[in-house]
């Protein structure tokens, strides 16, 4: 049983992977903006430089999650320069505190997103090695990756988790997409050829268990699902399943351009991403298919 110290841990994701941390038997703390009287939350201030010491103290392991949320708003500078603050000024306080107060912790456990080989539409197949793209995605991946690697200069075992589209019941992207498919109105977007890397929140969170709990787990890895899929297969396999019809037109990029000004491109463009890595260190996916994946979200 480990003691673990979760940033982003009232998030979508956090939620749900706090839950599976306490079912299995470890000891759960969350650090949080706002004062509570709970036990398992404390306090942190980023723009202040300040963390609730016990917080870090009796720690064996970190698990950083919190980033302002990609794709909430237009990237305006200001939006941007949030999206990668709220990341790298957050790992830097986090491994300040550590550096002083916890130098032995276990592991440092941290999310970043396939966003680091770029927004773009390509037969390429993404692996690990492969460098970062030029686009302002992969700024942020590079910035955050970046910020949590320093961990390994404390000799402290570093993993982090690229993630793909995560897919819920409720929440995220898998919703906004659904509703309107609901009402009759799905369609694929621009081409519809984009690639969408996508992972069951299940298996995600289970990458995060296995982190903490497999010490031979280091490095980087591609937390997404072994099956490729395109928007336009995600959007008709979701019809499938919800038994909707498809009749529309896919939307023009150009209405997305409009709409959403940069931010339109993780929507209008993406590669494949491999996830052999992970799978080579004996990591079995419980959602391996998108056909189950949408299944068990959206039939139960």
């Amino acid at each position: 049983m480990a003691s673990i110290l979760v940033t982003g841990g009232t998030g979508l994701i956090g939620k749900h992977l706090c839950d599976i941390l306490l079912k299995k038997g470890h000891k759960v703390f969350i650090l949080s903006r706002n004062s509570s009287n709970k036990p398992n939350i404390f306090k942190w201030d980023i723009e202040n430089n300040y963390i609730d010491e016990n917080a870090i103290k009796n720690t064996d392991y970190i698990i950083h999650l919190a980033g302002a949320g990609i794709a909430d708003k237009r990237w305006t500078p200001k939006r941007k320069k949030l999206l990668i603050n709220s990341r790298v000024s957050s790992a830097n306080l986090l491994y300040t505190k550590v550096k002083v107060l916890n130098p032995n912790l276990k592991g440092f456990i941290a999310a970043s997103g396939i966003g680091f080989y770029g927004a773009i539409t390509t037969n390429k197949i993404f692996t690990e090695n492969d460098s970062a793209g030029n686009d302002f995605l992969s700024t942020i991946c590079t910035h955050w990756e970046n910020a949590s690697l320093q961990f390994n200069a404390l000799n402290i075992r570093t993993v982090i988790l690229r993630t793909g589209v995560v897919l819920t019941k409720k929440g995220g992207a898998l919703e906004k997409i659904v509703k309107p498919i609901k009402f009759g109105f799905g369609a694929a977007l621009g081409t519809g050829k984009q690639y969408m890397p996508w992972i069951h929140i299940d298996d995600l969170c289970e990458m995060y268990v296995q982190a903490i709990e497999n010490p031979e787990l280091t490095g980087i890895y591609n937390a997404v699902a072994p099956e490729y899929c395109t928007n336009k297969i995600l959007t008709k396999e979701i019809a499938e399943v919800l038994n909707k019809p498809l009749f529309l037109p896919n939307i023009p990029a150009l209405i997305l351009k409009i709409i959403l000004g940069k931010l339109s491109n993780i929507l209008l463009e993406g590669s494949r991403v491999a996830s052999n890595k992970i799978v080579k260190t004996g990591f079995e996916f419980k959602f391996s298919t998108l056909k189950n994946a949408l299944k068990n979200l959206l039939k139960n």
